[in-house]
């Protein structure tokens, strides 16, 4: 396509978004309506802690790794920093591995943390499925093992030896995402997936965003585009240029299982002669990175995050693991989604650019554990 054609299609694109918010609510008004009250909770402020307040006090010094997927990923080095915060708190030790965003760095990474003998290993984003040999040999050595992310649902995995699996029910979020997309544009969304089938966690996303989009009558999912996370950088500019070609001003919403995709498509958009705020509207089934803020506060496309408060799930792994070391039960917490948009992103710990709700999390581990900072 022609940079001339490409800004024509730009200048199209522009005057839809003119009239793409202002149209009449399609033929299935209950539906839309129904999405717009399920955003409205979603965007609330969240004030009351409704997590744990009792279990073990803590066990005493342990040494935890936290393995990561990869720590270029927002929503990943977000959790590793809350889980730091906590063991500082509790009084362990924890060192951070970096997978680096191939199953064959996962893997290292995993090996490398089996290989120094700690208490505890914390997988973050590392697929139970993926890497389930050495999970399983981590567990043999009496290494205590949670998870954020290495599951399609929160609590215990089937088949694992992983204690626990934190995270808000990626099935909500993925509905959560869907759900915004036909709310905001009145029942008129046509949206393109973008998924890693790799992850368990991001098929049931993905497959939740697109029942929420088909339940609508005047909405449409115009492609599911499965785009290793691990490769994005590389990937999503022609990708972006591609389906521009391809779906033109059709293409109205797009949903990512995570905002690093959005990282990656500013340019190709831009180049296409499409403003920050024009279609492709996009919008995040998670993390909440610091990136994703900022390009919904200055509307630099993206439209929203359904956001997990991730140093509050950072707080829960070292709060599941003294749970195991102690030989109790998980807490059973996951927490409900909540969506940021241009409208919330300053609440809820959103102008430090990370969803952390104030609604006391901090305090009410630090009695469990029976310790103060």
């Amino acid at each position: 396509m022609s940079k001339r054609s490409m800004l024509k299609m730009g200048m199209v694109m522009s005057a839809v978004l003119a009239t793409s918010f202002a149209k009449p609510a399609a033929a299935d008004d209950a539906y839309v309506t129904m999405a717009k009250a399920y955003v409205a909770k979603a965007t609330a402020p969240v004030t009351v802690w409704d997590g744990p307040t009792t279990g073990p006090k803590a066990v005493g010094h342990k040494v935890v790794i936290f393995v990561s997927a990869d720590q270029r990923n927002g929503g990943l080095l977000g959790v590793s920093e809350g889980a730091e915060q906590a063991s500082k708190i509790i009084g362990w030790d924890l060192r951070i591995i970096d997978g680096q965003g191939t199953v064959s760095g996962r893997a290292s990474a995993l090996t490398q943390a089996i290989a120094s003998k700690p208490d505890a290993i914390i997988l973050g984003s590392v697929d139970a499925k993926e890497q389930a040999s050495l999970i399983a040999q981590a567990a043999a050595a009496g290494i205590k093992i949670v998870s954020w992310h290495a599951g399609p649902t929160p609590g215990k995995i089937a088949g694992s030896p992983i204690f626990t699996n934190v995270t808000t029910d990626p099935a909500e979020i993925g509905k959560a995402a869907g759900l915004y997309a036909v709310a905001a544009s009145n029942g008129h969304a046509n949206v393109i997936l973008f998924t890693d089938s790799i992850y368990a966690i991001a098929t049931t996303k993905t497959d939740a965003e697109k029942a929420a989009i088909e339940g609508c009558a005047g909405c449409s999912v115009l492609a599911v585009e499965d785009t290793p996370l691990g490769a994005v950088s590389e990937r999503m500019p022609q990708l972006t240029t591609a389906l521009i070609e391809k779906y033109g001003s059709k293409w109205t919403y797009s949903i990512g299982i995570n905002d690093l995709y959005f990282d990656f498509m500013a340019p190709s958009l831009a180049a296409a002669g499409i403003p920050g705020n024009g279609d492709p509207h996009n919008i995040s089934a998670g993390d909440g990175s610091e990136a994703a803020f900022n390009r919904i506060r200055n509307q630099h496309y993206q439209i929203a995050t359904v956001a997990e408060p991730l140093y509050l799930d950072g707080w829960q792994l070292i709060d599941e693991l003294n749970r195991d070391f102690a030989g109790q039960p998980p807490s059973g917490y996951h927490t409900p989604v909540h969506i940021f948009t241009r409208n919330d992103i300053d609440s809820d710990g959103g102008q430090k650019d990370i969803y952390d709700p104030a609604d006391g999390y901090q305090a009410a581990y630090e009695k469990i554990w029976g310790v103060k900072h």
